[in-house]
């Protein structure tokens, strides 16, 4: 008995001595991310779904906050060798990042995927600088303007209201306020960094101009947006300064029922849609004089410095996460655009599409909606645009004035980069 015991012990024993290193052969990808809430359930359920269909790849999630904490820990990162192996970069900000050979070229990968021919021109673009791949994309945006259909009706403002140009918005927004302020009621959510630059384009003009990379800040229309921006909070009082210094202020204020107009990302769609249900009304971005939006979002990355092993995996996955299926729910949970032209057939994203009024008003811009500049100096020039703006909007510093000197510090900065 007690020699067939060992013999069983033995036996077991080999067993695991032979398993162990095939359980152990997972590769590991790291994936640093800016997705919580609905967002982080959706994009764990495509990781998921990932893993099942590949179970030799351990995709290591972890978010790390916004989009401004992504690049800030990077930068930290890189010189530890602490970095990930995969990177959400928001679509302006990679640049920086490319140019410094931190970010591998995916050029190989893509240019062999069949992904490339499924993903819209816009969404394909996005990830090239010069004639290199960088990122893949995952979640676009354009930003588009939300209403409380409430609020306007208690204001006296009836049926589906007119706010094309900044006049028609700042006419809406002093009725609320004036008619619905002793509430707690304001009129417009304070404008966030993403919807400045699209008023910006959307009044003929660009803070850096994507083709060329010639700064823009300085330019008339530029400095007459930022005018109009500001005068809201300043001037006129419709829209609070407690979301122009934290700008997801003016967001939580909408979603509470407290503000009347927020013009945000249509990846806010489903958060505002569960907060306010019917009550939530969603049109374009205006056109003051022109129909013009910016493509947002971001992009997956992957770091040169991930072994070649490490690189195929996680390349394996963003491929996975460009896909139709994953697409599909992505758009469906989240409200960003849809990036593969095979995703909207899809039941998932076909029952959003029925189901969701309004989550297509950002597709219906993507024929006025135009990419951003990607230079390096992007990056510097966003991070630094939010203490202009908070000086502009609470009337602390006059717009023209800041935002020539703005202007001028870019170009400075521009060609510091340019010597290093």
């Amino acid at each position: 008995m007690l020699r067939k015991l060992q013999l069983a012990t033995a036996a077991s024993l080999l067993a695991l001595a032979v398993s162990a290193p095939a359980a152990q052969a997972a590769t590991v990808v790291t994936f640093w991310h800016s997705f919580n809430n609905a967002g982080g359930e959706a994009l764990d359920k495509i990781i998921a779904d990932f893993e099942a269909a590949n179970p030799d790849i351990d995709i290591q999630g972890e978010y790390v906050g916004n989009y401004n904490d992504i690049v800030a820990k990077l930068q930290a990162a890189i010189p530890a060798n602490r970095g990930p192996d995969a990177v959400i970069m928001e679509v302006t900000r990679y640049g920086l990042f490319a140019e410094g050979g931190v970010l591998a070229d995916l050029t190989p990968y893509f240019e062999a995927d069949p992904l490339k021919d499924d993903l819209y021109d816009y969404a394909r673009q996005i990830g090239v600088i010069g004639d290199k791949n960088y990122i893949v994309p995952f979640n676009s945006s354009t930003p588009v303007l939300y209403y409380n259909k409430d609020i306007f009706a208690r204001a006296g403002i009836t049926g589906e209201p007119v706010l094309k140009t900044f006049d028609d918005i700042l006419a809406a927004s002093k009725t609320i306020t004036e008619t619905l302020g002793a509430e707690g009621i304001t009129g417009i959510a304070a404008p966030g960094q993403f919807s400045r630059w699209g008023l910006v384009m959307a009044n003929g003009s660009d803070l850096v101009d994507a083709m060329s990379g010639e700064i823009l800040l300085d330019a008339p229309r530029t400095i007459e947006a930022y005018q109009w921006m500001a005068s809201l909070v300043h001037e006129h009082k419709v829209a609070s300064a407690d979301g122009v210094t934290e700008e997801d202020n003016g967001r939580d204020a909408f979603l509470a029922g407290k503000v009347g107009i927020m013009m945000n990302s249509t990846g806010n769609y489903v958060g505002s849609r569960k907060a306010l249900g019917d009550k939530l009304g969603v049109l374009p971005m205006p056109c003051n004089p022109e129909c013009s939006v910016p493509i947002g979002g971001a992009g997956i990355g992957l770091l040169a410095s991930s072994p070649k092993d490490v690189l195929d995996a996680a390349y394996k996955f963003v491929s996975f996460a460009a896909s139709p299926e994953a697409n599909a729910t992505w758009f469906a949970a989240t409200g960003y655009l849809p990036i593969n032209k095979k995703s909207a057939a899809l039941p998932v994203a076909a029952e959003a599409l029925a189901s969701q009024p309004g989550i297509d008003v950002a597709i219906n811009s993507l024929p006025y909606a135009h990419g951003r500049a990607r230079t390096e100096v992007v990056t510097w020039m966003r991070t630094t645009e939010y203490d202009m703006w908070q000086a502009m909007a609470l009337g602390t510093a006059e717009v023209e004035a800041t935002m020539k000197k703005f202007a001028e510090d870019t170009r400075a900065e521009e060609a510091r980069l340019g010597s290093q």
